[in-house]
């Protein structure tokens, strides 16, 4: 069939041209390719060989370029790393039945995390008369989104080819509008694979952008100024709101027009690590002194003003008296099935709004409530002394810390962090993965929002080493350095991501935090072993993993990747981080260091 190709001297009459489809999937490549969907991440699969084949042989223009990763998991997290660094969506590829079901530790992750992204299934022909015998029929469900529906923003099975423009264009919008997250395309392989006899309309996707998010109701925002103008001792509680770097300058902003402590709880960069009103090292000093707390997207509101006291039990420092004010769109996205809408809190002036539309009226209002009162500079220069004798104090004991763990054997997590450091900070670095315990506000200097991109909510082990990816794929035409700090028994739950760090040449540096154990789990055994009474000598028991001991630098080689390690000696740690931050920054491709750390 000769191939319709768009050509030059095609226009767009009333915002919409004519497909140049052959096939229904190369109409989905259309709109990818308008959308300006740059990558598809993907695990090969049979039933949507047709969108596959329109990727890399649609003649209209060059398809979304493929990432080929060796599980469904990683694949999602791909995208998910990306859109944390871009705020972009990318796509993702998934097989049928058995791929998606693979990729739900992903998709659950990317939906926690709010991450944008277009999930694009196949499934076996609809129609059972064109199945072939077996294989199409335990690949295809009825309906096939229902397996990850709670934890999508939406999802679509589009029944012809007329239906596809509208289908993924909805998708866009869907995923793109606060809150974010994925959504999850089906495409029956019949479909994909028809003959398009009547190209259908492409419209003009820029009139389908998604809509700007509320700026929240405006008498709650004067309310709000006149809270935090007048009280003594506010703090500021941001979390998720980073995901959207135009909010970050307008924080800082208002944080020093208000003389106000921020306490950034670390999801995203939110607040710079040096200023002296970063009081986040300092959060249960200066939030049980606040009587007024403004939170900003904060996801576990309650969390953020408690101390844990045991594996299951937190105590609320937050006075009951303080007067609780909470921006956020988090309401507007809640999973039915999982419980990320985390413990309710008292909010005494809770506000619906995008923060990037709410801060900017939220600063004007504040600086008109400062100039009509004659008191407010002199608690203004109070809160300012305050906040910055916390960060001192803090940052100093925090430092002191760390200098003690400097010289222990196995290296520590104060020692792996601090020449981790020293290695780093000469370049345009980003932090996107940690292991281990350490103060890294103390350590590290975070000033910009690219010097750390997110962790992941779900808290689903292997998920931050494969996002790492996604963030590497972002940076891969900067000069930035990604580092991505994971755990031993993480890192085993998806090695294969290395294949596809050499395979695409993404520039990152993993580090394996290897204490030859699921520490974490190792923790919660002791506790149930002093809480009834036993002995906690088998407390690694079904949890250690140095029986037989993994050789991460061998693995990493075996796929291609310039490794380095084991290392136990503290004295070689810092010359293997050297050479292996030189791999990554100048010559732009991926490098390991396994590293035996403390036990946990």
């Amino acid at each position: 069939m000769q191939q319709r190709a768009r050509s030059e001297t095609d226009g767009r009459a009333n915002g919409v041209q004519s497909s140049a489809a052959e096939y229904g999937s190369d109409v989905v490549v259309e709109l990818l390719k308008e959308l300006g969907i740059r990558y598809i991440a993907l695990n090969p699969g049979s039933s949507y060989r047709g969108l596959h084949d329109s990727i890399v042989n649609f003649g209209m223009s060059p398809g979304p370029e493929i990432v080929l990763c060796c599980h469904e998991q990683i694949a999602v997290a791909v995208a998910g790393g990306y859109a944390r660094v871009t705020g972009r969506p990318m796509a993702v590829g998934l097989h049928d039945v058995v791929g998606l079901q693979n990729a739900c530790l992903g998709i659950y992750s990317a939906f926690c995390d709010r991450s944008p992204m277009l999930i694009l299934g196949g499934t076996g022909p609809m129609d059972l008369t064109k199945r072939r015998a077996h294989i199409d029929w335990v690949h295809t469900a009825l309906v096939q989104g229902n397996q990850v529906r709670d934890y999508v923003k939406w999802d679509d099975q589009p029944a012809s080819v007329g239906a596809i423009p509208e289908s993924v264009l909805r998708a866009h919008r869907i995923a793109t509008t606060e809150p974010q997250g994925p959504v999850y395309l089906c495409f029956d392989s019949e479909l994909q694979e028809q003959v398009v006899e009547a190209p259908p309309a492409i419209p003009d996707v820029t009139r389908f952008a998604p809509p700007r998010g509320p700026a929240g109701s405006a008498g709650a925002l004067q309310e709000a100024a006149s809270a935090l103008v007048r009280a003594q001792r506010p703090v500021i509680i941001p979390d998720t709101m980073g995901r959207n770097r135009a909010t970050l300058p307008m924080l800082l902003e208002l944080a020093e027009l208000l003389g106000c402590g921020v306490v950034d709880s670390g999801s995203y960069y939110n607040f710079p690590s040096t200023s002296p009103l970063d009081c986040s090292l300092a959060a249960r000093a200066a939030i049980s002194e606040a009587d007024v707390v403004l939170a900003l997207d904060v996801v576990d509101l309650l969390g953020s003003v408690s101390a844990a006291i045991g594996p299951s039990q937190s105590a609320v420092y937050l006075d009951p008296s303080a007067t609780v004010i909470h921006v956020t769109l988090g309401d507007y996205l809640l999973s039915k099935w999982a419980g990320d809408n985390e413990r309710l809190l008292p909010v005494d002036l809770p506000i619906a709004a995008d923060t990037a539309q709410a801060l900017p009226e939220l600063i004007r209002l504040c600086r008109a409530a400062i100039d009509g009162d004659a008191e407010a500079p002199a608690r203004i220069a109070q809160r300012r002394q305050r906040a910055k004798a916390m960060h001192d104090e803090a940052v100093g004991q925090a430092r002191t810390r760390v200098e003690k763990g400097l010289g222990a054997r196995p290296i520590s997590s104060a020692r792996l962090y601090s020449d981790l450091w020293s290695e780093i900070k000469g370049s345009n670095w980003s932090l996107v993965g940690t292991a281990g315990r350490a103060p890294l506000r103390a350590i590290w200097e975070f000033t910009e929002p690219d010097h750390r991109s997110g962790v992941g909510r779900a808290a689903g082990i292997g998920y931050s080493a494969a996002a790492g990816l996604g963030a590497a794929l972002a940076y891969k035409e900067s000069d930035r350095v990604p580092v991505c700090v994971s755990g031993d028994g993480s890192f085993l739950m998806v090695p294969q991501l290395l294949w596809t760090a050499a395979s695409a040449r993404l520039p990152i540096l993993y580090v394996i935090y290897d204490n030859r154990s699921y520490g974490n789990d190792e923790g919660h055994q002791e506790h149930m072993a002093r809480v009834r009474g036993r002995s906690i000598e088998n407390r690694g028991i079904g949890l250690r993993l140095d029986e037989p001991a993994t050789d991460f630098a061998q693995v990493a080689g075996g796929f291609g990747v310039r490794a380095f390690g084991p290392i136990a000696d503290p004295d070689a740690l810092a010359p293997a981080l050297r050479e292996a931050v030189h791999v990554v920054r100048d010559e732009r491709r991926p490098a390991l260091v396994d590293v035996i750390v403390e036990s946990p």
